[in-house]
């Protein structure tokens, strides 16, 4: 194997390995049901396919030029972190805090294409599949890259396999998230639906104390 396939091999490896376990799209099944309750098979479709391009794409411009965007505006990663992570909070607590009548309507309805894509984006890509935590992490990953390297090329191609490899598995998981709910069943869905409500808070207040942290050793 040469240096340059073998370079590209380790990469996109490092890219699959440092996001897929952030993103977890098996353990977002339930919030998913639970903000999508309501919408008809089809729509859930569609929406499984939007979230895993919007992902797709927010994933590869933090990998290549996520750098370049905040220093463009001036701000720093740990700030991203603190901002992101309230969002992720804000989210988390709304879904804790919705009662089971909320999540349980009695009939379907029909959702037109730009509801479909205002969703997909928000909340379901951000912040809830690709949220605060992946995009450092891809960020991070990007500003890694070795300067003056040889094969320069590699980090654009593996990050391209590395990201499509995620948008499948976000597209795949969320496609048969209605399947696997009808399976575990409504009593087993309620709980999970609560504790991964539970962890989405957790996680936002985790995102905020380390970007925090950075912050306050700057300051001390």
């Amino acid at each position: 194997m040469s240096p340059s396939i073998d370079e590209l091999s380790r990469t996109t490896l490092l890219i699959i390995g440092a996001l897929f376990p952030i993103v977890n799209p098996p353990e977002n099944i339930p919030i998913f049901l639970t903000l999508t309750s309501g919408l008809r098979s089809e729509d859930r479709s569609v929406l499984a396919r939007k979230v895993a391009i919007n992902g797709f794409i927010l994933l590869i411009v933090s990998v290549l030029i996520g750098t370049h965007v905040l220093g463009f505006f001036g701000i720093s990663l740990p700030v991203v972190q603190v901002g992101g992570g309230l969002v992720v909070m804000a989210a988390g607590w709304k879904l804790l805090s919705r009662s089971d009548d909320d999540a349980s309507p009695t009939s379907l309805k029909i959702a037109n294409s730009s509801y479909l894509s205002r969703r997909a984006f928000f909340p379901l890509t951000l912040p809830l599949t690709v949220g605060p935590g992946s995009i450092s992490v891809a960020i991070a990953v990007g500003a890694n890259r070795p300067a003056g390297s040889a094969t320069a090329w590699s980090l654009p191609v593996a990050a391209l396999l590395g990201c499509a490899v995620i948008g499948l598995a976000i597209y795949f998981t969320y496609h048969f998230a209605e399947p696997i709910g009808r399976f575990l069943g409504e009593t087993a869905m309620s709980i999970f639906i609560r504790l991964s409500s539970f962890i989405l808070l957790c996680i936002g207040v985790q995102i905020v104390w380390n970007g925090l942290s950075k912050l306050l050793s700057t300051v001390f």
